[in-house]
């Protein structure tokens, strides 16, 4: 008889990565330059102490073997990986380079061997240096650029790979390269440019989905992973949720909103007024193409109420005194991940859902004993796996959780300072420990639900 807390049978529970915070080896096998190498390197140049970057990062693409190892010792059962765009296509166009798909083909077929079933991403944040050229994603033509890789990346890979994510939050690179100039290509753009480039890369991933489906084997199944705004109802009553479900489409008017419906809000267009992106009825056309699942990432909340205001609703500010992670921005709100999917699955009737990316940031240390006793993660992952539990058990189609991260890697902006991962690395000695978040995470998939 199944428990209360219990997942569906089936329920895929995997790990989640991304290539440039894990790979290393940036000069290996013909690997082009990545935007994040020529921005930390300026940066490195105008700083009075030493950038942390991915040269070296976890040496995953040394290290691929343990760490797959790593994930089958722990019962996961699937892993997100993402691709690196330079390795494949030094210049961004052109000639593809063949050894850069040795790699990817050995991670493959060795996640294959051990029973591990890959989910594929295709561009999560390192465009090649070469596409700065024209000037990144303020150009469309970066855009049909990526749309040529992803079709060429899926011819290759989808004998064995059957799931593909275009990209990877769209809005964090957007605001983080283009706005705020804290992630590569660290600039910092006018609203009206900063909204094109939004335009631009949502372009890029229709076209995206377009060439996976060209180029796929049959059986091929194409998403995207968004770190959807989290609108929760601040008490949930039947005001405050409709509240919320109205501000889920509105705050996500920019990303996910578009890609579900084609077109952008009234409300998104008349704040932006003369900033708001040029486009034609067709891109629209091509950035909704239809997605075989929505991946989400979830983190933190956004509290909403009810409000008597030309959107129906109002965003709360959070207290000074707000609980968070060691990273500031990641406040803790575990009912995101109840109404994120269901707002997703009742706003347009998503009937494949993802949970992408969850997890929690922290300053791990190794104690006495050599063992990493993170229980403020373990804490956090059992409070957002309950209200994932919650909401699966009312029959929101979530078919999986990939949780963020498997093991400590470069963290962005953030750098090597704080860590997410399940398995603990020392970076001068690339050793891994499973921390106790791990031996949760093991727990939980053997049950399939939480205790």
């Amino acid at each position: 008889m199944p428990r209360s807390r219990d997942f569906p049978e089936g329920f895929l529970w995997g790990a989640a990565t991304s290539a440039y915070q894990i790979e290393g080896a940036i000069d290996a096998d013909g690997r082009g330059p990545s935007i994040w190498d020529a921005f930390l390197r300026a940066k490195a140049k105008t700083s009075p102490t030493p950038v942390d970057n991915g040269d070296v990062a976890d040496d995953e693409f040394h290290r691929y073997r343990e760490d797959i190892a790593i994930m089958r010792e722990l019962g996961v059962k699937a892993y997100q990986f993402s691709i690196s765009w330079p390795r494949i296509f030094p210049a961004g166009t052109g000639a593809p380079n063949p050894k850069g798909w040795g790699y990817y083909d050995r991670v493959v077929d060795a996640l294959l061997e051990a029973g591990i079933e890959p989910f594929c991403t295709l561009y999560h944040w390192d465009l090649p240096q070469a596409m700065m050229s024209v000037g990144g994603w303020q150009s469309r033509d970066t855009a049909k650029a990526f749309a040529e890789y992803s079709g060429f990346a899926v011819k290759h890979l989808s004998d064995r790979v059957k799931n593909f994510i275009t990209i990877s939050e769209i809005s964090q690179l957007v605001d983080g390269g283009y706005r705020y100039g804290s992630d590569a290509p660290g600039l910092r753009l006018t609203n009206a440019q900063v909204a094109q480039v939004n335009h631009n890369v949502l372009l890029g991933h229709g076209l995206c989905v377009q060439a996976v489906r060209a180029n796929g084997r049959a059986g091929t199944k194409v998403g995207i992973a968004d770190n959807a705004v989290s609108t929760i109802p601040v008490i949930e009553t039947p005001e405050n949720i409709e509240a919320a479900r109205k501000a889920y489409r509105e705050e996500n008017a920019r990303s996910l909103t578009a890609i579900q419906e084609g077109r952008y809000t009234d409300l998104y267009l008349k704040n932006l007024g003369a900033d708001a992106p040029k486009f034609t009825a067709e891109e629209m056309k091509i950035i909704s193409t239809p997605l075989d699942f929505t991946g989400l990432n979830v983190y933190e909340p956004t509290w909403v109420r009810a409000r008597d205001t030309e959107s129906g609703y109002e965003v709360l500010d959070m207290p000074k005194s707000y609980p968070h992670m060691a990273a500031l921005w990641l406040q803790f709100g575990p009912g995101g991940m109840y109404w994120s999917p269901k707002f997703l699955h009742e706003l347009w009737g998503a009937k494949e859902i993802y949970i992408t990316e969850n997890g929690a940031a922290s300053t791990d240390v190794l104690n006495k004993t050599g063992e990493v006793l993170d229980v403020d993660r373990v804490l956090f992952l059992r409070s957002y796996l309950a209200q994932l539990q919650r909401t699966v058990s009312e029959g929101v189609p979530v078919k999986g959780y990939f949780l963020w991260t498997l093991m400590d890697n470069y963290e962005w902006s953030d750098g090597y300072a704080i860590r997410f991962g399940i398995t603990f690395v020392d970076y001068a000695t690339q050793k891994r420990t499973v921390k106790l978040s791990g031996e949760f995470y093991k727990d939980l998939i053997a049950k399939n639900g939480l205790v």
